[in-house]
């Protein structure tokens, strides 16, 4: 008890930081470019692109070119290898193996002491602080703190460093604070094989007093029902009394809300979302069912790309914070403290607030469908499940979809592959609304829907509980922080899906 409340005292003094941030984000944001240039001028890539000739933002957009992955692959290559002062000053020692679908090539995402330290741990501490100061009541220190975390493996290239997960790197580098309530054992928590993991995971953490879950939603979803099955217990609540505290992030979590709430069963519940990529942390939802707000001092400076305007790394133009407007679609492109410089991440974002700055993930600049002008993004998507799963008293767990291309006299139209926890009753009632709120919230979509000008009704085909995992474990993706493309604007994926199953769907 004592731990917690000297936590909860030295935890709040970031609060002041915040509130300097979101008062003076330009000034905030200025000072940590012009160090960002000064640490960076003398590495192998910033005396390669001319880092010592940039004095302004002005310089910055005119000497430095945008870049994507592919990109920086022979600078990373270096580093992994073991190069110093490659991206940042130093030896990097972490990489993280990036989130996401199933490109084909995996991505090393350099993680720096820095970037470790001042960005994603200070996220992790910012959003404690700001929970502690908005439930100054709260005891969460008192128990034990579940993260569900990914796995590593030692670097074969450089013995020195390793590459993983982020939540492993993230996991087998925690401050003394944290290590100090966190469960299970490093030896679970690290495991490789997501199937034996969880189920050792359950057993390990069922008799614990946990009051903290951390991780994705769809995998915490299935830890949660298989807690519930080893112990015969009805809830949540039953297993953990003083659970009060979710922190997801890495999709949207309002699909996945109600069936959290029915299996935890516990009206002091509360879910905290954050947006913390392998890239860097960058949001924190700082008030309850509110947006993110845009954190600006973790050693990342934000460019923004007008995603009506985005193509790509050759000739896209970014504007800084200061020129975004509300409501409109932006690419993210960082240079960070992680030696990533004007590095278009592929989220993209719509500002919801400026005073602070507040924001909505919209998806990703490779995740929509637009075959026919319909320019349908997730955010749309994600909206017409939930309105969906509303009307049918259904829950989904995960979904993709993509264009049925025109043939001949044929229209074309989106087909849907949509996996259920609780699949709906009445099939035709719950397409007929997914259709109708995309309408609603896509007047694209709904002209070219319109007397079926263009597109047809969307197909949907139901599938059989556990498809999508067997399809990720198939591609050896299962677990970590690899998700289900939501939407694609080809039918690679949608094709590898059926054709992995046969087509196996019951409807």
């Amino acid at each position: 008890m004592a731990f917690n409340s000297i936590f909860s005292w030295i935890i709040k003094k970031r609060i002041h930081q915040i509130d300097l941030f979101k008062k003076y984000p330009f000034e905030v944001q200025q000072e940590l470019f012009f160090k960002l240039i000064e640490s960076g001028k003398n590495t192998l890539y910033g005396k390669n692109v001319g880092l010592d000739q940039v004095h302004s933002y002005k310089d910055f957009k005119h000497k430095i070119p945008l870049q994507k992955y592919d990109d920086i692959v022979p600078w990373v290559d270096k580093a992994v290898k073991g190069e110093m002062d490659v991206l940042w000053p130093g030896e990097t020692k972490w990489f993280a193996k990036s989130s996401g679908t199933t490109a084909d090539r995996s991505k090393y995402i350099p993680v720096t002491k820095e970037s470790l330290e001042n960005c994603h741990y200070k996220g992790g501490k910012d959003l404690l602080s700001l929970y502690y100061t908005q439930n100054p009541e709260t005891k969460l220190y008192s128990g034990k703190h579940l993260v569900i975390g990914g796995s590593s493996q030692n670097n074969p290239h450089n013995s020195a460093s390793y590459i993983g997960d982020l939540s492993a790197i993230i996991v087998e580098n925690l401050p003394w604070w944290a290590e100090l309530k966190r469960t299970p054992s490093k030896e679970i928590t690290l495991m490789k094989n997501w199937e034996v993991k969880l189920e050792k995971m359950a057993r390990s953490t069922m008799q614990e007093d946990v009051t903290i879950l951390t991780g994705v939603p769809s995998w915490t979803l299935v830890l949660l029902h298989k807690i519930l099955e080893l112990s015969g217990k009805k809830n949540i609540s039953e297993v953990w009394p003083n659970l009060e505290l979710f922190m997801h992030g890495g999709v949207n979590f309002e699909p996945y809300k109600k069936e959290f709430q029915k299996l935890i069963g516990s009206p002091k519940m509360n879910y905290v979302e954050n947006y913390n990529a392998s890239e860097g942390f960058f949001g924190i939802q700082d008030k309850k069912g509110g947006d993110l707000l845009l954190m600006l001092d973790y050693g990342v400076f934000y460019e923004f790309i007008p995603l009506a305007e985005y193509k790509g790394v050759e000739s896209s133009q970014t504007l800084s914070l200061e020129e975004v407007e509300l409501g409109e679609n932006y690419a993210v492109v960082i240079t960070t403290n992680g030696g990533l410089w004007r590095y278009i991440i592929g989220d993209t974002v719509t500002f919801t607030e400026k005073k602070p700055y507040r924001f909505r993930v919209t998806g990703r600049t490779k995740s929509f469908i637009n075959s026919f002008g319909e320019e349908l993004i997730v955010e749309n998507a994600e909206k017409a499940i939930i309105a969906a799963c509303e009307a049918t008293k259904s829950q989904v767990k995960d979904y993709t979809a993509a264009p049925v291309f025109m043939l001949g006299e044929e229209k074309g139209c989106h087909e849907w592959l949509i996996e259920f926890i609780t699949p709906p009753k009445d099939e035709q009632k719950f397409n007929f609304i997914l259709d109708e709120t995309l309408k609603k919230v896509n007047t694209d979509y709904e002209a070219k829907r319109q007397n079926n000008l263009n597109l047809k009704a969307p197909k949907v085909h139901f599938l059989n509980p556990g498809t999508f995992d067997r399809w990720l474990k198939s591609n050896n993706k299962l677990g970590g922080q690899h998700k289900v493309p939501r939407l694609c604007n080809d039918r690679k994926i949608i094709e590898e899906v059926k054709e992995f199953m046969k087509i196996d769907v019951f409807s």
